[in-house]
């Protein structure tokens, strides 16, 4: 389903930019479907425009005076490893100033071209391996790959195509094989010209093999990457020198050779085993064969001498203990015996039914929720966008990838309503104030009235919390009596999602349906599109630290939006928002507000009580929402408040 999910998202996008030059796509573990605490997000970049090719013959064939060629150069460089070569004039001035010159060729050095790619991401990336490596959103640690792509099958791998008898299937093999491979910027530490040459990626292929694995066998992988994280690399980092990557190409070979004749529930932990007994070989011999290329020993100048035999002792020693090493693992133990009750083969041996279906329809939303954004703030790119996904919905589609393309024109249509009024605010606050000439008034009139009826169309389609935008956006238009209203709808829906939420299936199409009754716990504020001007300090200073979003507990803003609409139309019901608020982020034990929400949650209440007078209770409100774990980076917003509340507390005091 994750997959799935994130294969037409990733189609949306390449539709949504289909006139830039760079292609992106996200690999790794998330890709793959993993959803393990603690682990990187992985995007691969590469250029339409510059393509390698692996003989001359073949760049004079396909000769395009719109594409750079570059030539991939294996003759002196180890397995694996190639160097690339520019036989034709470029444009582009990032690889002319990568170009090295040997032997009266000119090459793109991989070492000068990562380093310039590091540089454009700002200070506090850094380059690691072949990635530019930094901290992006909510503290994820990003990687970064930038590298070149060959639409030819490197004829070095023509081996594994002859070993593909038993897996993966022969569509797959063509699949893979068709789709070429990729040069990451990173040489070999043996090789004679480490910081020019680059290594063969199979990324993607490796992406499509892991999506034919049963699920057993992702089990089986999923379990040796935890294993190797919180047991074998559970010490100095010296220690760490093997990687996920020597996990996925032990479990490759594993299934490949039929090591492991039926890797199903009864016998998958014996499986893990067996590809940790295969480790174990590797380690013992100093060679780790890659997978498509095997005279690549992806051990070599990395495992060998002392460390080699102390790594082996380990390991060693972990394999003798069996079973009972695998509980070593926090995450194993919590969990495994869980799972065994569940594939014991009187209850379950089905892995279509591993999940209840209450989990897997939980797990979907949680999934949807993910893909609830949108990437520039251009009224130009929501178009785009909308347009994109029009295109999309004429596919085949399931019924997660129906309900994941609604979830984002939901998001699309709600920030647009924003984005055009913001554009055109003066013209809007001009017509709701005064009057002026026909056709001024009704140009205004059908921006605003296109803004509502995305606002309207997202509260219908969308989650409850979705109705909280188009309360903002009365609010914003001073329409307080119609905000007011939709709130107490919105109060009693959010009360009966809170207590239950049903998830049962009713029909065909009930997931599509059920996403109308769905909760969900926070709302995201995009920091370059303004909602309310409540908010601007803590949007703005956010921004500033490089976060997209500010993401709100659907409740919290709820009483905000009641407090701020009650100000202009009844002062008790206001006090009466602000105390109902005011108990909700005192007493809440995470229920209703999450850890990482806590600090907007804090700041929220603090603004409130400012603007009714509560200076001391302000200021105990932003020294907690300093305190508490900020993800939203917002400490300074909180400095300015209190900065802010002081000078008040003093103009007051001497008056």
């Amino acid at each position: 389903m994750r997959r799935e999910m994130i294969d037409i998202f990733g189609k949306l996008i390449e539709l949504v930019e289909i006139d830039n030059s760079d292609v992106n796509t996200l690999s790794g573990s998330y890709r793959e479907g993993f959803r393990l605490e603690g682990y990187d997000l992985d995007l691969i970049f590469w250029s339409k425009q510059h393509r390698v090719f692996w003989d001359v013959s073949h760049i004079q064939y396909k000769h395009s005076s719109k594409l750079t060629y570059v030539l991939a150069d294996c003759s002196e460089s180890p397995p694996g490893f190639a160097l690339l070569q520019l036989p034709t004039q470029t444009n582009d001035e990032t690889i002319l100033d990568a170009c090295v010159g040997i032997s009266d060729k000119i090459y793109i050095s991989s070492s000068i071209y990562k380093e310039m790619k590091c540089s454009a991401y700002g200070r506090d990336f850094k380059v690691h391996g072949p990635c530019v490596r930094g901290m992006c959103e909510r503290d994820t640690e990003l990687d970064a790959v930038h590298c070149f792509a060959s639409n030819i099958w490197p004829p070095i791998a023509s081996s594994w195509v002859e070993r593909c008898q038993f897996w993966p299937a022969s569509h797959i093999v063509k699949d893979i094989v068709k789709g070429g491979c990729h040069f990451v910027a990173i040489g070999h530490k043996l090789g004679k010209r480490m910081d020019n040459e680059w290594r063969i990626s199979f990324s993607l292929a490796e992406q499509k093999l892991v999506y034919s694995m049963n699920h057993y066998q992702f089990l089986t992988y999923g379990l040796l990457k935890i294993f190797l994280k919180e047991v074998i690399n559970n010490g100095p980092d010296e220690n760490k020198l093997l990687c996920s990557y020597h996990m996925k190409t032990a479990i490759f070979w594993a299934i490949q050779y039929n090591i492991i004749p039926c890797l199903c529930s009864q016998n998958f932990v014996e499986g893990f085993l067996i590809c940790f007994k295969l480790i174990l070989k590797w380690v013992y011999d100093g060679s780790c064969p890659n997978f498509f290329i095997p005279e690549n020993n992806m051990f070599l100048a990395h495992i060998f001498g002392s460390a080699q035999d102390k790594l082996f002792s380990r390991l060693h020693a972990l394999y003798e203990k069996g079973l009972s090493s695998v509980l070593e693992s926090t995450t194993i133990r919590s969990s495994i015996f869980n799972f065994f009750d569940y594939i014991s083969p009187e209850i379950c041996t089905d892995e279509n039914t591993l999940v209840s279906e209450c989990d897997f329809k939980t797990e979907l939303f949680r999934e949807v929720g993910s893909y609830d954004l949108i990437l520039k703030s251009k009224l130009s790119y929501c178009v785009t966008f909308l347009h994109s996904i029009e295109q999309l919905l004429g596919l085949s589609l399931n019924q997660y990838q129906v309900l994941m393309l609604q979830r984002v024109t939901v998001s699309t249509l709600e920030n647009t309503a924003f984005i055009l009024h913001n554009e055109n605010g003066d013209f809007i606050a001009q017509y709701l104030s005064s009057d002026r000439d026909r056709k001024f008034n009704k140009l205004v009139y059908v921006l605003d009235k296109m803004s509502f009826n995305m606002l309207q169309f997202s509260s219908r389609f969308g989650c409850i919390s979705d109705m909280l935008y188009a309360v903002m956006y009365y609010y914003k238009t001073c329409r307080y009596p119609e905000a007011l209203s939709l709130l107490t709808l919105t109060r009693t829906k959010l009360a009966k999602a809170y207590v239950a939420l049903d998830l049962d299936d009713t029909g065909e199409h009930s997931w599509t349906i059920k996403i109308r009754e769905l909760l969900i716990s926070y709302v995201r504020l995009y920091n370059d599109i303004l909602y309310i001007r409540e908010l601007m300090i803590e949007q703005y200073y956010s921004l500033l630290n490089n976060q997209q979003d500010i993401r709100i507990p659907s409740l919290v803003l709820l009483y905000l939006l009641e407090f701020l609409c009650y100000k202009h139309v009844n002062t008790l019901a206001s006090e009466k928002a602000l105390i109902d608020l005011q108990d909700l982020v005192l007493q809440d034990q995470r229920v209703f507000i999450d850890k990482d929400c806590r600090d907007i949650s804090w700041q929220i209440l603090g603004i409130c009580q400012n603007i009714s007078g509560k200076r001391q209770a302000a200021l105990y409100a932003f020294k907690r929402s300093a305190t508490v774990p900020s993800i939203h980076k917002i400490r300074h917003a909180t400095l300015s408040r209190v900065m802010d509340v002081m000078v008040q507390s003093r103009f007051f005091k001497k008056n």
